[in-house]
C-alpha cells in the first residue's frame, strides 16, 4: 500500500482529530503506511495512535498553550515550516492529506514545492471562520487550484467549497463514520446512572459538545427553561465536553432561569458511550457544523436526537423519521421538540431505532474508510474525484 502523510494542527480531543485518528488507525490495519504530522506537537491522542501503528511526527518545538508575542509565533512557524518541508522532501510520500485550514495553508505549498503528486485537502466545517479572517479565504482559494482532490464531510461543506472556487471535478464527499464496536458501552445503564446520582426513572438529556459559544449551549438552557413546566419533574441534562470558556455563563444562565439543579456539567469524559446509553434524548443545538460526529455516535447507539438545521445535521437526521431537526438559535422551536419527545417514549424509541438503522447503512467507520481507500487508489491511478463512484458528490447517500 502507498505511503500517506496526514497533517493537522493538533492531536487534542476534538471532532476532526478523533475522526482522523480513527481513520488513520483503520488504514494501518488494512495495510497502508500512515503518518500524522501534528503542527502543535503530540497531544493526548498521540500515544494511542502510536500503539496502533500510526507514525506520529512532531516539529522540534511545541506550543505551551499560552499567548505568545508575534515574533515568537513567527519564529515557531518558521521552525515548523522548515521541519515539515524536510519531512516531505525526505519521505516523498505518495499522498499528502491536509485536515483543517492551518494545516492546509502550511502543508499545501510545501507539497507543491516538493513535487508530491497527490495532494488532498479536507474541509470539516462551513467556511464561517473566513468572515473574521479574510486572508484565510483568500489564501485557501488560491491553493484550491493546485489540489488533486478537495473533500467535504457534508453536502453543505461541499457547496461552500464550490462557491469559493473549487473546481467541481476535484470535489468529493466522504461522510464521517462511527466505529460501532468502540461505541458500545462498557457499563450498565443503571450503574452509570447510579454513579451520576440519577434515579432509574429520571428523564436524562445529553449534549456532547465542547463548551464553545457556537455550539448553542445557552440556547439549550433557554429552551429547557421554557419547557420545564411541561417536562417530568425529575429531568436532568448532562453537558459533556471540554470547557473552552463558557461553563460559567452556562451555570449562571441556568441558575437565573431557575433550572440549575437540573444541569450537570461533566467536562471532558472518556466514557461517552456509557453516558449516551444512560440517556433518553440527545440534543445538539449548534449554530454551525460540518458533519457532527456526536450526532451519528448517538444515533448509532439508538438514541433519539434533536439537532439544529445547520451543516450536515439534516443529512444525518431525517426530520420526523429518525429524529428532529429544528431551526438554529430558535429556543422556542427547540423547546417544543424537547417537550414532544420528552413526553412520548414510544416516539423516542421509534426515532432512535430508525436512527440506528440509518447509521448502520450510511455512516459506519468501515464504510468511511473504504471510501478513503477508493479515493486514494483512484487518485494514484490518475482519476479525478468525479470519476470515483464512492466519493462522487452526485452519488452521496441520502436515503
Amino acid at each position: 500500500m502507498a505511503d500517506v502523510i496526514f497533517t493537522i494542527g493538533t492531536l487534542e480531543i476534538g471532532g476532526a482529530e478523533l475522526h482522523l485518528a480513527s481513520v488513520a488507525a483503520e488504514l494501518v490495519s488494512r495495510g497502508w503506511k500512515v503518518s500524522i504530522y501534528s503542527l502543535a506537537g503530540e497531544g493526548p491522542l498521540a500515544r494511542s495512535l502510536v500503539e496502533k501503528g500510526v507514525n506520529v511526527i512532531c516539529p522540534p518545538i511545541r506550543r505551551n498553550g499560552r499567548p505568545a508575542p508575534m515574533i515568537v509565533r513567527l519564529i515557531r512557524f518558521s521552525i515548523v515550516f522548515g521541519h515539515l518541508f524536510t519531512v516531505l522532501a525526505r519521505r516523498r510520500p505518495a499522498i499528502v492529506h491536509c485536515f483543517l485550514p492551518i494545516a492546509y495553508l502550511t502543508t499545501a505549498p510545501l507539497a507543491i514545492l516538493t513535487g508530491i503528486k497527490v495532494r488532498i485537502m479536507s474541509r470539516r466545517s462551513l467556511n464561517h471562520y473566513q468572515r473574521n479572517h479574510r486572508w484565510l479565504g483568500f489564501l485557501e482559494r488560491r491553493l484550491h487550484r493546485y489540489m488533486t482532490a478537495i473533500l467535504g464531510n457534508s453536502r453543505h461543506v461541499v457547496e461552500d467549497l464550490l462557491q469559493e472556487g473549487a473546481v467541481a471535478p476535484r470535489l468529493g464527499l466522504i461522510y464521517n463514520g462511527v466505529d460501532l464496536e468502540r461505541a458500545t458501552p462498557r457499563a450498565a445503564r443503571s450503574d452509570t446512572r447510579a454513579a451520576l446520582g440519577l434515579s432509574a426513572d429520571a428523564l436524562v438529556l445529553i449534549v456532547v459538545a465542547n463548551l464553545i459559544p457556537y455550539k448553542g449551549h445557552l440556547d439549550l438552557i433557554n429552551a429547557l427553561a421554557e419547557a420545564d413546566p411541561l417536562l417530568p419533574s425529575n429531568w436532568r441534562l448532562l453537558i459533556v465536553g471540554r470547557d473552552d470558556g463558557i461553563a460559567i455563563a452556562i451555570e449562571a444562565l441556568a441558575a437565573k432561569q431557575g433550572i440549575g439543579h437540573h444541569i450537570k456539567l461533566l467536562g471532558s469524559r472518556d466514557d461517552v458511550p456509557d453516558l449516551i446509553a444512560a440517556s433518553d434524548l440527545g440534543i445538539l443545538p449548534s449554530h454551525e457544523e460540518g458533519f457532527s460526529n456526536a450526532i451519528i455516535e448517538q444515533m448509532g447507539a439508538g438514541l433519539c436526537v434533536i439537532a439544529t438545521d445547520v451543516g450536515g445535521n439534516s443529512e444525518a437526521i431525517i426530520d420526523g423519521a429518525a429524529g428532529r431537526i429544528v431551526p438554529p438559535q430558535d429556543s422556542g422551536a427547540l423547546s417544543e421538540a424537547i417537550v414532544q419527545l420528552a413526553n412520548d417514549p414510544a416516539l423516542r424509541f421509534r426515532f432512535g431505532s430508525a436512527a440506528k438503522a440509518r447509521v448502520q447503512t450510511n455512516f459506519t467507520l468501515d464504510a468511511c474508510v473504504a471510501r478513503y481507500e477508493s479515493l486514494y487508489g483512484g487518485l494514484l491511478n490518475g482519476k479525478l474525484p468525479c470519476e470515483i463512484e464512492e466519493v462522487h458528490v452526485g452519488r452521496a447517500d441520502e436515503g
